[in-house]
């Protein structure tokens, strides 16, 4: 862990796991949070990008400073992506059991295949949202295991490994997990700026090397 912590950012959730793990992943790239006990307005979208864009352009004007925000879906290849952007709240409605249910009949690791996709999305109040992407593939487990992590944690094991994303400790997951990977991303590229994004004198080469780093610039539409 890099204890070396010389700029922070503010993180928009209500989620208190979620925001341990952000917490721990920009740890690691010299990056300090402050936790806001909420989040901006989450619209319907196929797209978790574009729910994480606009919820940090709310966020961002509702609380009068820079932040982000991180949102998540369990893309289920067999069962047509569901329940995608909405893993949240198909969680909170019907559980895991329920999934597992609607796989009963599939027995091989290439029929249970899923994807975890994560994005994390900065925005200032009169800036425009910068989007970081991240994803791991793995399959649904036969049955439910481990006691860590949150949501669909126990059901869910990654590809090349064993056990269930919640059978993994804290530090093992944000070494591997979709959303390590994007708030890896923005962290790496905050630092580069100096935590200071949006700072008058930036000139267009310092722009062009955050482009070619892994974000998004939702109000352009580039993309990396």
């Amino acid at each position: 862990m890099n204890e070396k912590i010389d700029i922070t950012i503010s993180f928009a959730t209500s989620n208190s796991h979620k925001f341990r793990e952000v917490e721990l992943a920009l740890s690691r790239v010299g990056v300090g949070v402050r936790r806001l006990r909420g989040k901006g307005l989450e619209i319907q979208s196929d797209d978790v990008a574009e729910v994480a864009r606009f919820a940090s352009a709310d966020a961002s004007k509702k609380y009068g400073r820079p932040l982000i925000v991180e949102d998540t879906g369990l893309f289920i290849d067999a069962l047509g992506g569901f329940p995608g952007p909405y893993a949240s709240f198909v969680f909170r409605s019907i559980g895991s059991e329920a999934i597992l249910r609607l796989l009963g009949g599939k027995g091989k690791e290439e029929e249970r295949r899923a994807t975890f996709r994560s994005a994390v999305a900065y925005c200032e109040p009169a800036g425009v949202p910068t989007v970081f992407r991240g994803s791991i593939v793995g399959a649904i487990a036969k049955r439910a295991a481990g006691r860590g992590g949150f949501g669909f944690d126990p059901i869910f094991i990654p590809a090349g490994h064993r056990h269930t994303m919640a059978q993994l400790s804290i530090d093992e997951k944000c070494r591997i997990s979709h959303r390590a990977e994007a708030v890896t991303k923005f962290g790496e590229w905050y630092v580069r700026l100096g935590g200071n994004v949006y700072q008058q004198n930036l000139d267009d080469s310092q722009r062009a090397d955050g482009r070619r780093h892994g974000f998004i610039r939702t109000g352009t539409g580039s993309r990396t």
